[in-house]
């Protein structure tokens, strides 16, 4: 099997602008409750499932993925921001303001595969700068596979510097 190859991003955050994200009426940013935990898991787990750029490293993404959403409903310096049209969720962030975190963005912003090529990867990528800024990181931090659709589209967005890494686990999405 190829070995994965690893591209880390980071952003400078310590002129980062809030501004509206432009989202529709319609769809919302917010925060996940208890209650959508199931829902949640789905989300990411379809969105990784479904997505060819993943399938070499699978088993691992999916590894490293349920512990961060263990502590998003246990943990103050990790949070998740969801995306929902009415009631439904159909994109999700795990979002890390722990400065000496390895990443910030764990897993980055993840869309359901229906709702694609509309933007709405960059408004959570947007919102997830914002609530870093406001927890005062001036530096934001993620991981992710060079092969990624986030690594050519969604990352280079805000400024996102790029650099190859080795990892010798998988640290986020």
């Amino acid at each position: 099997m190829k070995p994965l190859t690893w591209i880390q991003f980071t952003w400078d955050l310590s002129s980062f602008s809030d501004a509206d994200l432009g989202l529709p009426k319609h769809y919302e940013i917010g925060p996940v409750s208890a209650e959508d935990e199931t829902e949640l898991r789905k989300v990411f787990s379809s969105t990784f499932l479904l997505d060819p750029a993943w399938n070499p490293a699978i088993a691992e993404t999916m590894q490293t993925i349920q512990p961060w959403l263990d502590r998003v409903f246990g943990s103050e310096a990790t949070t998740c921001l969801t995306l929902r049209h009415g009631t439904r969720i159909i994109g999700a962030t795990v979002v890390s303001t722990d400065p000496a975190a390895d990443s910030h963005l764990i897993p980055g912003p993840c869309v359901l595969m229906e709702y694609r090529n509309r933007g709405f990867g960059t408004a959570l990528l947007k919102a997830s700068f914002e609530r870093l800024h406001q927890a005062g990181i001036a530096k934001a931090i993620a991981i992710t596979r060079a092969s990624a659709p986030v690594t050519k589209f969604l990352y280079p967005k805000f400024g996102g510097v790029a650099s190859a890494m080795k990892v010798s686990t998988l640290l986020a999405a």
